[in-house]
């Protein structure tokens, strides 16, 4: 990119020769390649330069005035544009340039890029992120449904075993009393067994006694309890007192 300066080497103005210094001496001192045309000497560039300048830009008499920059056929400005850009540090806008690394307008643009692009896009970035889930789609939340059913069906597996576990407690817990009982329920039927087998080998032993007594010797039994039965073909009592025997 040539950036285009036209001007009026021959000016008798004192005002357009000033405007012309502080352009030129503002380019050289920011070390931006520039070249200079001259409209006094050559009508080409006095011509190409009226063409060219919009015509929002010319003065009420149409004629616009040097200096007048231009970067390639794209018109910057003139001196007033030029000084206000200068004014605002932003002079490589004005020519269309890049600023240089380190320059103050470079330093402002990183600004305004911070602040443009920098903040909000800090923001966006957190309003935007997206869980993980949605980020993999169905397929993780398919993943994800599938897990905890499996931990829903071992919870109700320990469940049951537990529930099943307290059954058997439980159930142990009431067969043993029932068992002591038919035990403690079969002593006491041996106990009666033996007890009536010995009553049984009592009456028979007392009525060997009795049949081989002598007539009329009596004999008492083992019993005490002051029942009195005569004794016939058989004597039958328990605990009684037997009476002589019969001749």
């Amino acid at each position: 990119m040539v950036i285009k300066v036209f001007l009026a080497s021959s000016s008798g103005s004192t005002a357009i020769k000033k405007k012309q210094q502080d352009v030129v001496g503002f380019l050289e001192a920011l070390k931006v390649d520039y070249t200079p045309l001259d409209i006094a000497c050559n009508e080409d560039n006095r011509m190409w330069m009226r063409q060219n300048v919009p015509e929002d830009k010319k003065p009420a008499n149409g004629i616009p005035l040097p200096p007048q920059i231009f970067n390639e056929e794209s018109y910057c400005g003139d001196y007033d544009t030029f000084f206000d850009a200068k004014e605002d540090n932003l002079v490589y806008t004005f020519l269309g340039l890049p600023p240089p690394p380190g320059s103050k307008e470079a330093e402002q643009a990183d600004k305004d890029n911070i602040v443009e692009n920098g903040t909000h896009a800090e923001e966006n970035l957190d309003d935007t992120i997206v869980p993980v889930e949605d980020r993999n789609g169905d397929s993780n939340k398919e993943v994800k449904q599938a897990t905890d059913e499996n931990e829903e069906g071992e919870g109700d597996e320990e469940e049951q075993e537990g529930a099943a576990k307290e059954e058997t407690a439980e159930s142990v817990g009431d067969e043993a009393p029932t068992v002591k009982e038919e035990e403690e329920a079969a002593v006491e039927e041996t106990d009666e067994e033996g007890q009536a087998e010995e009553e049984e080998e009592q009456e028979e032993e007392e009525l060997r006694q009795l049949e081989s007594a002598p007539c009329g010797q009596g004999l008492k039994s083992g019993g005490g309890r002051g029942r009195r039965r005569r004794v016939g073909r058989n004597t039958g009592g328990r605990g009684g007192v037997v009476e002589a025997k019969r001749c």
